[in-house]
């Protein structure tokens, strides 16, 4: 095994761990999912780079680094929406007792906690059907590829698709973050405009990049049926 494998194959060993630290109560543990997120995110750069640098790309390559972004998209999607799902329909949500009105750190509501995103306009969540949209895509495109390559045609990533991507580490790299800085926030009962400043420039990055990954998430997937449709009905479309 060379060594852009090894990096990738380190990648999905740590995928379990990143997902089971994140919704650990304890800051620690999600300080420690957030700095293997980062190492993940920017290990997936760099071993793609390495390959082609130095001519080390091989099959198995090719196998591990979609599986292993495949893993932790659903590794980290699966968490948040478990850290944060269902807050607009929280009623009458209310503070732990170190910030005002919920608006700067988690939000209880009988038993439940949740850590959505703070922005100056109010809480931001994240509903099933964003989860849905964003794993339904990658499910059909992995299932479109792999009926796409029987048939002789190979669908390569295109521009959007990457910026997708790209924004999908922005958003779950902040709202990892935040995890991590609200829960030490609420242990040490941190307050003042400092702490409100951060939670909502944390929160405004977390929720634009949210929107912008969801929008090309669904953009990329129509422009992929768009150029390889006629492979659905049949027909066999030119790469």
């Amino acid at each position: 095994m060379n060594l852009p494998n090894a990096i990738t194959m380190s990648r999905i060993a740590a995928t379990p761990l990143i997902a089971a630290l994140i919704v650990n109560a304890g800051w620690m543990p999600r300080l420690s999912a957030w700095l293997l997120f980062m190492a993940a995110a920017i290990t997936d750069y760099f071993d793609g780079k390495l390959a082609r640098d130095r001519n080390l790309v091989t099959d198995l390559g090719k196998i591990l680094d979609p599986l292993a972004d495949k893993l932790l998209l659903v590794a980290t999607i699966l968490p948040m929406y478990w850290l944060t799902r269902d807050v607009s329909l929280l009623a009458d949500p209310v503070a732990t007792g170190w910030a005002a009105a919920g608006t700067v750190g988690p939000v209880v509501h009988g038993a439940r906690i949740s850590w959505p995103f703070v922005t100056p306009l109010g809480l931001v969540g994240l509903p099933f059907w964003i989860v849905a949209i964003v794993l339904g895509r990658e499910v059909f495109m992995t299932v479109f590829r792999e009926y796409a390559k029987r048939r002789g045609v190979v669908i390569a990533a295109i521009g959007p698709a990457k910026w997708k991507t790209a924004f999908q580490l922005i958003w779950v790299g902040a709202a990892f973050f935040w995890y991590f800085a609200a829960s030490a926030a609420a242990e040490h009962r941190w307050r003042g405009g400092a702490w409100q400043a951060f939670a909502h420039f944390n929160g405004i990055v977390g929720t634009v990049s949210m929107i912008i990954a969801v929008t090309l998430t669904l953009y990329s997937l129509w422009l992929y049926l768009q150029r390889y449709g006629d492979l659905l009905v049949g027909k066999r479309t030119p790469t």
